[in-house]
């Protein structure tokens, strides 16, 4: 039974479903209720990330089911599946956060490895928390199938008091409680309002970070990030991604005709602009390393130090994902930048059309309040800063919007701890002095293992009121939610002897976020002294299990800490198989 529109020979799932030697297959499908018709059509993988652990996660079933009635609509088969997710809001402050990191990579493993075992067309993917929309991606490029990356949408913002809150306060609120400057009634009241509905968290975190990458790579249809979780609106672009993906597969454009070096460009410039996660300087590389282009963190911070900050979301600014969307959302951000010149337009996108061509039917304008004009930002600088020097000479990253000039240039003795619960009972306890430099050590991807996030410690900081006062080196990673100047993805990490591991207590320890530097007050010969004394990477209790299995594989932070050799050593493509 031939399909009209699509050449079944040269899909993949020609290898399932045609020509007598495929009768069994054929039989499992006619078992599940699916016509001769629906057999012979393209399969459309749709993959989400739904499960019962977190509200980022939970309205995306419902969401899959209108993905599924757009593919039906454009003579596709959808055929629905989950995979994994670790939630870091849930992960945070505790043993679980090791599993963040490694379930990016798990998720990318697991969606490539069903697509390839049941040999799909076209994928649609639909992610809510974190790690998962750079997993879903990872696997839409690693794979380069027609593609559609759809977001689950952001949470509602809670209302205390008259005021927005968001799950920051919480965090923030629990500094405050121990501080002794919050009843145990208070907090409570708070975290019973914060999170009022499904969705990801509503600031400028990681998870709405990479939603914006999702639209600005060119993955994700413009706009279909934007509305809140609850919203049904989110069904009806669900349902146009779902109808998209079948018209890719029909113009043969994939994964990596829209992932091109210019679109991750664009993708870091939106990241700047809004302020974003710095674990955008870790997700960038990994998406880039699957097509096989270098990009890494440092392509990533150039690009950042050039590019005007002028939306003003949490948490250095004041508004949340919904008022993005209520004024236009990704789209005005975009024609923002094509308008000072910092926009690649000519790149492809998941409607078919290039980005320059999908943003001149965008209307309306900058509102001046939650997206300044690109003329008038905030600061003429992105909201996320490189920093090189003797003590990161692979780089790390600080996120520095809402700081003040003054604020990003730091200097004090270094307060070292081996891992992160130390640091957070030193807070707690307050064994530290105004102008330390905290140095937490062996939290990187290997020697975490897992590259853990510090939200917990920097969030009590905050909370005691010295996020200005102190400053807070990690090998390890920060939510994107930090704020203060704490300086992440220090590399080379701990446990591969960079100079982070031979810092002692009292090293002056230099960050300036205007020139870019990150340094120790130590001659060449006095590190390489302590490197010959250094007793080797710390033991930790992974030794066996997917953390163990995690920290063998896993490479350098700059390059987006990736488990695999990538795009470049590639032998076959998967469609041509």
């Amino acid at each position: 039974m031939k399909n009209a529109r699509f050449d079944k020979s040269r899909l993949p799932s020609r290898h399932v479903t045609e020509g007598p030697a495929r009768a069994p297959h054929r039989s499992y499908y006619y078992a599940m209720g699916m016509t001769e018709e629906e057999i012979h059509q393209p399969l459309v993988g749709v993959a989400t990330c739904w499960n019962e652990a977190a509200p980022c996660n939970i309205a995306l079933n419902r969401q899959a089911q209108s993905v599924k009635m757009g593919v039906k609509s454009e003579q596709g088969t959808p055929r629905e599946f989950t995979t994994i997710t670790v939630t870091d809001g849930i992960a945070m402050g505790h043993e679980g956060m090791r599993s963040s990191l490694a379930s990016r990579e798990a998720i990318a493993d697991t969606v490539e490895l069903t697509m390839r075992g049941h040999c799909y067309d076209a994928l649609v993917g639909l992610a809510g928390c974190d790690k998962s929309l750079p997993g879903m991606m990872m696997a839409m490029v690693r794979l380069n199938v027609p593609s559609v990356f759809l977001y689950g949408g952001s949470i509602l913002p809670g209302r205390l008091n008259g005021k927005d809150v968001t799950v920051q306060d919480v965090f923030e609120a629990v500094g405050q409680h121990q501080a002794g400057n919050l009843s145990t009634c208070e907090l409570e009241k708070l975290e019973a309002v914060a999170c009022p509905s499904a969705g990801a968290c509503g600031g400028q975190f990681t998870a709405n970070t990479m939603a914006c990458v999702s639209e600005a790579i060119g993955l994700a249809l413009l706009n279909s990030s934007g509305a809140p979780a609850p919203y049904e609106s989110r069904d009806a672009y669900a349902e146009a991604s779902g109808a998209a993906v079948m018209n890719l597969i029909e113009k043969n454009i994939k994964a990596r005709d829209i992932v091109t070096l210019e679109s991750l460009q664009n993708a870091a410039r939106v990241v700047a602009c809004t302020g974003g996660s710095t674990n955008a300087g870790l997700h960038l590389p990994a998406i880039a390393h699957e097509a096989g282009i270098d990009f890494y963190l440092e392509d990533v911070c150039e690009i950042f130090r050039d590019t005007p900050y002028f939306v003003d979301l949490k948490p250095g600014g004041q508004y949340v994902a919904k008022d993005l969307y209520e004024v236009g959302g990704v789209p005005i951000v975009m024609k923002e930048l094509r308008k000072a010149g910092l926009l690649h337009e000519d790149c492809m996108t998941a409607s078919g059309e290039t980005i320059g061509e999908a943003l001149d039917k965008i209307e309306g304008e900058a509102d001046g309040k939650v997206i300044y004009p690109v003329e008038n930002p905030i600061t003429k600088t992105g909201g996320v800063v490189g920093l090189k020097g003797n003590l990161a000479p692979e780089g790390a990253i600080v996120k520095v919007a809402g700081m003040s000039e003054e604020d990003q240039v730091f200097t004090g003795p270094a307060l070292v701890f081996e891992c992160e619960q130390d640091a957070f009972e030193a807070v707690q306890n307050r064994a530290y002095k105004e102008g330390d430099v905290f140095v937490i050590r062996n939290e990187g991807p290997s020697g975490g293992p897992g590259m853990r996030e510090m939200l917990a410690t920097t969030a009590a900081l905050s909370g005691q009121g010295m996020g200005k006062k102190v400053a807070l080196i990690t090998d390890g990673r920060f939510s994107g939610a930090t704020r203060g100047f704490c300086v992440g993805h220090v590399g080379p990490e701990a446990a591969h002897g960079g100079p982070i591991a031979l810092l002692k207590n009292g090293d002056m320890i230099t960050l300036n976020a205007l020139t870019g530097e990150l340094s120790v007050d130590l001659s060449d010969e006095e590190l390489a002294k302590r490197k010959a004394e250094w007793s080797g990477p710390r033991e930790t209790i992974y030794a066996s299990g997917a953390l163990w299995k995690f920290a063998q594989q896993v490479g350098a932070t700059y390059k987006g800490a990736v488990t695999h050799p990538g795009g470049k050593a590639e032998k076959h493509e998967y469609m041509d198989l």
